[in-house]
């Protein structure tokens, strides 16, 4: 009884690893094994403008997070927060499958909760328990690259959260489950 339940313990635990394998392609397996990553960010809203490497030799650097923690603040309160280096992550894989590797526009990075709120109140499409407020989503544009485009990408990668607002002419990211509407 033991030795069967063992061979379906490990039976289950490869299941586990070829569906951990699956999320990420070949291409995304090695940009995220590339010994640098590097982003270009550019706040539409405050006109700022950040490039620098958030990862190297297998560690994320802290001066190039906080960099884009600064520019990815809440403009309206000044507020900086955390973001989540996973997003970071993301948005160097979806450069990659797009074979780009230009500005990032961002739309809008951290919200804080009166930002949240305040939006909420004029926009039936924020949530009340957004990703934004947690320093893990980005609403973004790449500039040269159809919507459409970037969207389809980012729901390849099957890595988090991926909202379409063609009408507003961004494309949603975060960290939360694998999602897309």
């Amino acid at each position: 009884m033991l030795s069967r339940h063992l061979d379906r313990r490990r039976f289950l635990l490869g299941l586990g690893g070829l569906g951990a394998a699956a999320l990420f392609t070949g291409s995304a397996q090695a940009s995220l094994s590339a010994p640098v990553r590097k982003l270009s960010l550019h706040n539409l809203h405050t006109g700022e403008k950040v490039s620098a490497s958030f990862w190297e030799e297998g560690h994320y650097i802290d001066d190039g997070l906080a960099s884009f923690n600064q520019v990815m603040r809440d403009f309206r309160s000044n507020e900086v927060h955390r973001i989540d280096p996973g997003l970071f992550d993301q948005l160097f894989l979806l450069q990659h499958r797009l074979g780009q590797q230009g500005e990032i526009q961002i739309i809008s990075g951290y919200r804080s909760p009166v930002t949240n709120a305040m939006l909420r109140s004029k926009s039936s499409g924020v949530a009340k328990k957004s990703y934004h407020m947690k320093g893990q989503a980005i609403d973004l544009r790449l500039p040269g690259v159809e919507l459409a485009h970037v969207r389809n990408a980012a729901r390849n990668l099957a890595v988090g959260g991926v909202g379409y607002y063609p009408k507003s002419d961004f494309v949603h990211l975060d960290t939360g489950p694998v999602r897309s509407w």
